[in-house]
């Protein structure tokens, strides 16, 4: 997806303090521009099982280069054996928020 330029990165965690950690290593590694989280309930299927879980969601905003490194750190970071990192391609945006974006994320993405 070469023509898109920007994307929301998706990532559920069990905990605020997880997601926090997160959030503060990619702001700071500068791979995101914001971060925001808040609670949500889950339901799904693992190992056979359907659970009914709260958690927390993530929503990444970033360059679409960003997130083979962004997923990489999530890997590294995150408590679940297959976490969940989903990226979505921004179409539109106001060019001021863009720019910021464009502002507040490294030009060439670090692993």
């Amino acid at each position: 997806m070469e023509s898109i330029t920007y994307a929301i990165v998706l990532v559920t965690v069990k905990s605020q303090a997880e997601a926090e950690a997160i959030a503060h290593t990619l702001i700071q590694a500068k791979l995101a521009a914001a971060v925001s989280f808040t609670p949500i309930q889950s339901i799904y299927t693992w190992q056979d099982q359907v659970h009914h879980k709260p958690e927390w969601q993530l929503l990444i905003k970033t360059r679409w280069e960003h997130y083979e490194a962004i997923a990489t750190q999530v890997q590294a970071l995150h408590s679940y054996e297959v976490p969940e990192i989903m990226a979505l391609p921004v179409m539109a945006g106001s060019p001021a928020y863009l720019q910021w974006i464009d502002e507040h994320t490294c030009a060439t993405p670090s692993s």
